[in-house]
């Protein structure tokens, strides 16, 4: 039995939440998302949650669980929303909002053009850049998009990476000793 399938969704005073289907609808402050329910899974609205159970006792309980987390996910997310930081670190590496794209110097004789995605907002201050939106899949594809133009490196440190995000320094070349 799935732990996380049983456990009901709390619905909260700003969301609003239909049921027409296979597929929620979520509405909030932060917006507006849906999802398509699997077919062997059932979700219902109960005195202000929502219950996630399964067709029958043979189906998939991993698929259950993962469904109840998804819409738990679209809740959160119109409700506070999601973030995700990073930090640039290098001399001369840089980043800056123009247009409706991310402009990225880092140490390459070219600038790194990334469109900002519809559903997700972007601010950059100093060296750290927040991104921030209701979709949790869509903040954090584009945090892992914006760290894959430079991963960090094991020597310096120097690139994009996580706030928080412990990076495994190596030591490098020793001098010989004769």
């Amino acid at each position: 039995m799935s732990r996380i399938g049983k456990q009901p969704i709390n619905i909260p005073e700003n969301v609003e939440v239909k049921i027409e289907n296979d597929t929620v609808l979520v509405k909030g402050t932060g917006g507006e998302l849906r999802h398509k329910i699997h077919p062997e899974i059932i979700a219902e609205i109960a005195d202000k949650k929502i219950v996630v159970r399964m067709k029958n006792k043979n189906g998939s309980t991993a698929l259950w669980g993962l469904t109840r987390a998804l819409i738990a996910n679209l809740v959160v997310g119109v409700s506070e929303g999601f973030q995700k930081k990073l930090e640039i670190e290098g001399v001369g590496y840089r980043a800056q909002i123009s247009d409706d794209k991310l402009v990225l110097t880092l140490g390459f004789s070219h600038l790194i053009e990334f469109p900002i995605p519809k559903d997700v907002t972007i601010s950059v201050e100093k060296n750290t850049i927040e991104i921030s939106g209701p979709d949790k899949y869509a903040v954090g594809q584009a945090a892992a998009k914006i760290r894959a133009f430079k991963k960090p490196e094991p020597y310096k440190g120097k690139g994009i990476h996580y706030v928080g995000e412990h990076i495994r320094r190596k030591a490098g070349k020793k001098a010989a000793t004769v």
